[in-house]
């Protein structure tokens, strides 16, 4: 090649390399363009100011908006994205930690990606997967990318829609995510801020502390019936504090022979206890020289009761102190109190109704905590077929777990609620199981307070009967 070819080519090059250099910059200034007028979305904006409707989702979803799919794990998320109308705008899928570091380089993958396709916002939509995305939720939305979120169960039933195949993994799955979100099929995601969110996290701990009891209480159950099979006869229960003291100082017979009846009620004295458990003593020591418990192995059985009493004690006074400060703050949401005017409806459900509910001003109307708390009504019919109607059981189940204990409550102290589950279970028309009865009366529970917390007002059982529009007017007064 002669010098005026080698010239002609080193020409080119470092006019090509010119221009590769005008493209990063420009995309670097639509990047900052991009990245200048993004703007976070939350249910605060969008669910607030009246009920978000399918039409509404569709709508919040724009020409000029980068759809993100994001399949969520304990360590790496998988991202795709694609644009208004399906087109996948990514080369696969792009995976990042979880980690700042890893939100940042996947923010920065979709700033190019939006910057280089003409996008002006950013939506991400994830599959809820445990407590996993609560920090890239958060992030996100503090960075100006909206977040939204699909049902898992949407995601399984479209899987074969994509390729026709049952694969379901990390990378195929943002994909299908994404196009959900694409066709309005998503909810904006709600996490609990200030009071709420210490309200919601007190009830988990105080279900985590009871749970840990009971778990505590079925292994010392296990040991007993091993060692001295008779012990509910002589003690009575296994949780109760007179027991609890026997167990942990001497818990098997030939322990409780060597102290007697006066070293049983020394124990119990040196506890300061109080109360009529005394007048066992004597029944304990009786049936410990009757019982038919193992002798071999009381070394390590002792010692296994000891720490589990041990461990019921310290835990029923840690959940009493969580209990009495989910108590507390409790009382600091406007209305709560007057809840409590309900017979039955306690602290402790208040407080459970309360934490799992969240925020009641992102509602429009009672149904969508009825359908939140998985006590939405659904039915399965086609034409001359109609099928039995019943509660979806989707949603959060510690919500509808609290509301059946208040309905269950309500009904055994309130009058007005004794007289409405009779009237649901004896109508002449379409009487209700017992069961069903309850699941009513929850949500009529759940409506009550709803509008107390709206509106402020007293709770007023007589106006609560007057509402059922097919009861007897004498039924109503009697009550």
């Amino acid at each position: 090649m002669n010098s005026n070819g080698k010239k002609a080519k080193k020409q080119a090059v470092i006019k090509n390399s010119t221009a590769n250099v005008l493209s990063q910059e420009e995309l670097a200034r639509r990047i900052a363009t991009v990245q200048e007028g993004m703007k976070a979305s939350t249910w605060r904006e969008l669910e607030t100011r009246g009920r978000f409707t399918k039409n509404d989702k569709l709508t919040f979803i724009s020409d000029d908006m980068l759809i993100l799919g994001c399949d969520i794990g304990s360590e790496m998320h998988y991202a795709r994205a694609i644009d208004s109308r399906g087109r996948e705008l990514s080369r696969g899928a792009f995976s990042f930690s979880n980690s700042e570091g890893g939100f940042r380089s996947a923010k920065d993958w979709a700033l190019e990606l939006a910057a280089a396709n003409d996008k002006r916002q950013i939506v991400l939509g994830l599959e809820p997967t445990g407590h996993y995305w609560f920090c890239l939720a958060a992030w996100m939305v503090s960075n100006g990318i909206s977040v939204v979120q699909v049902n898992p169960y949407a995601v399984k039933q479209t899987k074969e829609l994509e390729d026709n195949s049952q694969l379901k993994d990390d990378r195929k799955d943002p994909k299908l995510i994404a196009n959900l979100v694409k066709d309005g099929n998503y909810g904006m995601p709600y996490l609990p801020e200030g009071l709420y969110a210490d309200l919601r996290r007190l009830s988990m701990l105080r279900d985590q502390l009871t749970e840990d009891r009971i778990r505590n209480t079925n292994r010392l159950h296990r040991e007993m019936k091993i060692y001295f099979p008779e012990y509910m006869d002589a003690f009575g229960k296994l949780d109760g504090a007179f027991t609890l003291e026997v167990l942990k100082a001497a818990p098997f017979p030939e322990d409780i022979l060597k102290l007697g009846a006066d070293g049983l009620k020394g124990i119990w004295h040196e506890a300061k206890l109080r109360g009529r458990g005394y007048s066992r003593a004597d029944r304990i020591v009786r049936y410990a020289k009757e019982s038919v418990g193992l002798k071999q192995g009381t070394r390590g059985g002792k010692k296994a009761v000891k720490i589990f009493a041990e461990q019921m004690t310290d835990l029923a006074a840690k959940r009493d102190e969580i209990e009495a400060e989910l108590h507390q703050k409790c009382l600091e949401i406007p209305y709560a109190e007057n809840i409590l005017e309900i017979d039955g409806v306690g602290e402790n459900i208040l407080a459970g109704v309360l934490a799992e509910m969240g925020d009641i001003t992102r509602f429009d109307d009672v149904k969508e905590i009825q359908k939140l708390s998985g006590l939405g009504l659904v039915a399965c019919s086609s034409g001359k077929h109609k099928g039995e109607t019943k509660i979806s059981h989707r949603g959060r189940k510690r919500l509808r777990y609290w509301l059946f204990q208040a309905a269950k409550s309500a009904v055994s102290h309130a009058e007005e609620f004794k007289t409405l589950h009779v009237y649901y279970t004896a109508r002449a028309n379409n009487p209700l199981k017992k069961m069903q009865s309850l699941i009513v009366i929850a949500c009529k529970i759940l409506r009550v307070i709803y509008t107390i917390l709206n509106t402020g007002q007293k709770y007023d059982p007589a106006r609560m009967l007057k509402d059922i529009r097919h009861m007897s007017p004498e039924a109503a007064e009697a009550a």
